[in-house]
Protein backbone atom coordinates (compact mmCIF):
# COMPACT_ATOMS: atom_id res chain seq x y z
CA UNK A 1 0.00 0.00 0.00
CA UNK A 2 1.39 3.43 -0.78
CA UNK A 3 2.22 5.85 1.59
CA UNK A 4 0.96 9.09 1.53
CA UNK A 5 2.28 12.37 3.56
CA UNK A 6 0.31 15.83 4.56
CA UNK A 7 2.49 18.94 3.19
CA UNK A 8 2.71 23.00 3.93
CA UNK A 9 3.48 24.42 0.42
CA UNK A 10 4.60 28.20 0.52
CA UNK A 11 4.22 29.02 -3.06
CA UNK A 12 6.08 32.69 -4.74
CA UNK A 13 2.91 34.09 -6.46
CA UNK A 14 3.40 36.50 -9.43
CA UNK A 15 1.50 37.43 -11.99
CA UNK A 16 4.23 38.77 -14.32
CA UNK A 17 7.57 40.46 -14.57
CA UNK A 18 6.13 43.94 -12.93
CA UNK A 19 4.06 42.26 -10.48
CA UNK A 20 5.71 42.27 -6.98
CA UNK A 21 4.84 38.53 -6.53
CA UNK A 22 4.01 37.20 -2.44
CA UNK A 23 4.12 33.66 -1.35
CA UNK A 24 0.82 31.98 -0.72
CA UNK A 25 0.67 28.74 1.55
CA UNK A 26 -1.75 26.12 0.23
CA UNK A 27 -2.07 22.44 1.96
CA UNK A 28 -0.95 19.25 0.67
CA UNK A 29 -2.82 16.72 1.39
CA UNK A 30 -2.91 12.55 0.80
CA UNK A 31 0.32 12.88 -1.37
CA UNK A 32 1.45 9.80 -2.55
CA UNK A 33 5.32 9.09 -2.02
CA UNK A 34 5.79 7.48 -5.14
CA UNK A 35 4.89 10.59 -6.88
CA UNK A 36 7.67 12.94 -8.49
CA UNK A 37 7.54 17.00 -7.01
CA UNK A 38 5.69 18.12 -10.50
CA UNK A 39 3.17 15.61 -9.91
CA UNK A 40 2.91 16.70 -6.53
CA UNK A 41 2.44 20.30 -7.98
CA UNK A 42 -0.18 18.78 -10.57
CA UNK A 43 -2.03 17.54 -7.60
CA UNK A 44 -2.39 20.70 -5.65
CA UNK A 45 -3.20 22.52 -9.05
CA UNK A 46 -6.08 20.51 -10.00
CA UNK A 47 -7.43 21.14 -6.43
CA UNK A 48 -6.89 24.85 -6.97
CA UNK A 49 -9.01 24.90 -10.36
CA UNK A 50 -11.94 22.85 -8.66
CA UNK A 51 -11.97 25.55 -5.83
CA UNK A 52 -12.26 28.49 -8.74
CA UNK A 53 -8.69 29.42 -8.14
CA UNK A 54 -5.66 30.56 -10.25
CA UNK A 55 -3.58 27.29 -10.42
CA UNK A 56 0.58 28.03 -9.94
CA UNK A 57 2.17 28.14 -13.15
CA UNK A 58 5.64 25.82 -13.83
CA UNK A 59 7.92 24.92 -16.09
CA UNK A 60 7.77 21.21 -17.77
CA UNK A 61 8.54 19.50 -20.59
CA UNK A 62 9.76 15.84 -21.04
CA UNK A 63 9.75 15.25 -17.27
CA UNK A 64 12.25 12.75 -17.49
CA UNK A 65 15.30 14.61 -16.42
CA UNK A 66 16.26 15.29 -19.89
CA UNK A 67 15.46 18.66 -21.63
CA UNK A 68 15.93 21.26 -18.74
CA UNK A 69 12.98 23.07 -18.74
CA UNK A 70 11.70 22.28 -15.14
CA UNK A 71 12.72 24.12 -12.58
CA UNK A 72 12.32 25.68 -8.93
CA UNK A 73 14.01 26.67 -5.26
CA UNK A 74 12.93 24.17 -3.31
CA UNK A 75 14.02 25.01 0.26
CA UNK A 76 16.60 27.65 -1.03
CA UNK A 77 18.03 24.56 -3.56
CA UNK A 78 17.77 24.32 -6.64
CA UNK A 79 16.09 21.73 -8.00
CA UNK A 80 15.72 20.52 -4.22
CA UNK A 81 17.41 18.24 -1.90
CA UNK A 82 18.96 15.30 -3.96
CA UNK A 83 22.33 16.12 -5.55
CA UNK A 84 22.28 15.48 -10.00
CA UNK A 85 18.50 14.98 -9.87
CA UNK A 86 16.43 17.88 -11.88
CA UNK A 87 13.62 18.69 -10.76
CA UNK A 88 10.89 16.49 -12.51
CA UNK A 89 13.17 13.33 -11.12
CA UNK A 90 12.87 14.77 -7.29
CA UNK A 91 10.39 12.12 -5.61
CA UNK A 92 7.54 13.28 -2.83
CA UNK A 93 9.33 9.66 -0.31
CA UNK A 94 12.45 12.23 -0.11
CA UNK A 95 9.85 14.57 2.35
CA UNK A 96 8.56 14.02 5.24
CA UNK A 97 4.98 13.47 7.16
CA UNK A 98 4.08 17.35 7.97
CA UNK A 99 7.06 19.19 5.76
CA UNK A 100 6.77 22.51 5.17
CA UNK A 101 8.24 23.37 1.42
CA UNK A 102 8.90 26.85 -0.16
CA UNK A 103 9.21 27.00 -3.72
CA UNK A 104 9.95 29.64 -5.97
CA UNK A 105 11.39 30.59 -8.96
CA UNK A 106 15.05 30.77 -10.24
CA UNK A 107 15.93 34.76 -8.93
CA UNK A 108 18.35 35.97 -11.03
CA UNK A 109 18.56 39.67 -13.47
CA UNK A 110 19.02 37.06 -16.51
CA UNK A 111 15.63 35.02 -15.96
CA UNK A 112 12.90 37.67 -15.54
CA UNK A 113 9.82 35.86 -13.40
CA UNK A 114 7.08 35.41 -16.54
CA UNK A 115 4.69 34.03 -14.08
CA UNK A 116 4.91 32.24 -10.43
CA UNK A 117 8.04 29.93 -10.61
CA UNK A 118 7.88 30.10 -14.83
CA UNK A 119 11.08 32.16 -15.30
CA UNK A 120 12.29 33.80 -18.84
CA UNK A 121 15.81 31.44 -19.90
CA UNK A 122 15.48 33.11 -23.48
CA UNK A 123 19.11 34.57 -22.06
CA UNK A 124 20.64 31.13 -23.00
CA UNK A 125 19.48 30.89 -26.37
CA UNK A 126 20.80 34.21 -27.32
CA UNK A 127 24.23 33.12 -25.78
CA UNK A 128 24.73 29.95 -28.00
CA UNK A 129 23.19 32.04 -30.96
CA UNK A 130 26.12 34.15 -30.45
CA UNK A 131 28.52 31.79 -31.27
CA UNK A 132 27.58 28.35 -29.72
CA UNK A 133 27.41 26.16 -32.85
CA UNK A 134 29.38 25.24 -35.23
CA UNK A 135 29.17 26.40 -38.77
CA UNK A 136 31.62 25.18 -40.80
CA UNK A 137 31.06 23.05 -43.48
CA UNK A 138 32.32 19.02 -43.04
CA UNK A 139 30.70 17.56 -45.79
CA UNK A 140 29.65 13.92 -45.33
CA UNK A 141 31.07 12.30 -42.02
CA UNK A 142 34.27 10.98 -42.24
CA UNK A 143 35.38 7.56 -41.46
CA UNK A 144 36.00 7.53 -37.62
CA UNK A 145 39.75 7.22 -37.44
CA UNK A 146 40.86 9.75 -39.89
CA UNK A 147 40.68 12.63 -37.71
CA UNK A 148 42.50 11.27 -34.58
CA UNK A 149 40.96 12.72 -31.42
CA UNK A 150 42.51 12.50 -27.76
CA UNK A 151 40.34 9.98 -25.76
CA UNK A 152 40.49 12.49 -22.56
CA UNK A 153 39.25 15.26 -25.01
CA UNK A 154 36.34 13.42 -26.45
CA UNK A 155 35.48 12.49 -22.84
CA UNK A 156 35.62 15.87 -21.49
CA UNK A 157 33.42 17.15 -24.19
CA UNK A 158 31.08 14.66 -24.00
CA UNK A 159 30.80 15.28 -19.97
CA UNK A 160 30.75 18.81 -20.72
CA UNK A 161 27.74 18.06 -23.66
CA UNK A 162 25.60 16.69 -20.75
CA UNK A 163 24.31 20.44 -19.78
CA UNK A 164 20.73 20.81 -20.54
CA UNK A 165 20.62 24.25 -19.95
CA UNK A 166 18.49 24.55 -17.20
CA UNK A 167 19.55 27.59 -15.52
CA UNK A 168 20.51 26.17 -11.67
CA UNK A 169 23.83 26.81 -11.89
CA UNK A 170 22.52 30.66 -12.12
CA UNK A 171 19.89 30.36 -9.37
CA UNK A 172 22.41 29.10 -7.46
CA UNK A 173 25.33 31.22 -7.83
CA UNK A 174 25.72 34.40 -5.34
CA UNK A 175 26.17 36.81 -8.29
CA UNK A 176 23.65 34.78 -10.96
CA UNK A 177 26.80 34.05 -12.93
CA UNK A 178 26.48 31.77 -16.32
CA UNK A 179 29.70 30.66 -16.37
CA UNK A 180 29.31 27.12 -15.88
CA UNK A 181 26.86 27.17 -18.66
CA UNK A 182 28.85 28.86 -21.65
CA UNK A 183 31.72 27.01 -19.60
CA UNK A 184 29.88 23.35 -20.36
CA UNK A 185 29.31 24.87 -23.93
CA UNK A 186 32.86 26.28 -24.65
CA UNK A 187 34.24 22.95 -23.41
CA UNK A 188 31.46 20.91 -25.51
CA UNK A 189 32.41 22.12 -28.90
CA UNK A 190 35.96 23.40 -28.67
CA UNK A 191 37.47 20.30 -27.56
CA UNK A 192 36.60 18.65 -30.56
CA UNK A 193 38.39 19.40 -34.16
CA UNK A 194 35.63 20.22 -36.03
CA UNK A 195 34.92 23.36 -33.77
CA UNK A 196 38.68 24.79 -33.17
CA UNK A 197 38.12 26.24 -36.55
CA UNK A 198 36.22 28.89 -34.76
CA UNK A 199 36.60 28.41 -31.03
CA UNK A 200 38.27 32.00 -30.40
CA UNK A 201 35.81 33.83 -32.28
CA UNK A 202 33.12 31.27 -30.68
CA UNK A 203 34.19 32.20 -26.76
CA UNK A 204 34.78 35.93 -27.20
CA UNK A 205 30.77 35.85 -28.47
CA UNK A 206 29.51 33.69 -25.87
CA UNK A 207 31.16 35.61 -23.22
CA UNK A 208 29.96 38.80 -24.49
CA UNK A 209 26.68 38.20 -24.99
CA UNK A 210 26.43 36.57 -21.29
CA UNK A 211 27.94 39.72 -19.82
CA UNK A 212 25.49 41.68 -22.10
CA UNK A 213 22.23 39.76 -20.50
CA UNK A 214 22.97 40.86 -17.49
CA UNK A 215 24.57 37.63 -15.48
CA UNK A 216 27.22 38.25 -12.80
CA UNK A 217 30.88 36.98 -13.08
CA UNK A 218 32.47 33.68 -10.80
CA UNK A 219 33.86 34.18 -7.89
CA UNK A 220 34.43 30.51 -6.91
CA UNK A 221 31.52 29.54 -4.36
CA UNK A 222 31.24 26.49 -6.76
CA UNK A 223 27.44 26.55 -5.80
CA UNK A 224 26.97 26.00 -9.38
CA UNK A 225 28.73 22.59 -9.47
CA UNK A 226 26.83 21.61 -6.70
CA UNK A 227 23.23 22.45 -8.12
CA UNK A 228 23.74 21.23 -11.57
CA UNK A 229 21.75 17.76 -12.40
CA UNK A 230 24.15 16.80 -14.64
CA UNK A 231 27.06 17.27 -12.67
CA UNK A 232 28.85 19.78 -14.95
CA UNK A 233 32.50 20.41 -13.31
CA UNK A 234 33.70 23.82 -12.39
CA UNK A 235 36.88 22.99 -14.76
CA UNK A 236 34.77 23.91 -17.76
CA UNK A 237 35.38 27.47 -16.54
CA UNK A 238 38.53 27.53 -16.17
CA UNK A 239 38.71 26.40 -19.95
CA UNK A 240 36.56 28.94 -20.94
CA UNK A 241 38.94 31.37 -19.04
CA UNK A 242 41.75 30.15 -21.43
CA UNK A 243 40.13 29.90 -24.14
CA UNK A 244 39.25 33.57 -23.67
CA UNK A 245 42.52 34.90 -22.82
CA UNK A 246 44.10 32.99 -25.11
CA UNK A 247 41.78 34.36 -27.85
CA UNK A 248 42.44 38.00 -26.81
CA UNK A 249 46.12 37.14 -27.02
CA UNK A 250 46.17 36.66 -30.06
CA UNK A 251 44.67 39.51 -31.66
Amino acid sequence: MAKTINLTLHVWRQKGTQDKGRFEVYKAEGIDTDMSFLEMLDVVNERLIKEGKEPVAFDHDCREGICGACGAVVNGRPHGPMDKTTLCQLHMRRFKDNDTITIEPWRARGFPVVKDLVVDRSAFDQIMAAGGFISVKTGSAPEANTVPVRRQDAETAMDAAACIGCGACVAACPNASAMLFVGAKVSHFGLLPQGRVEAKERVRGMVARMDAEGFGNCSNHYECEAACPKGISVSTIARMNREYLSSELAE
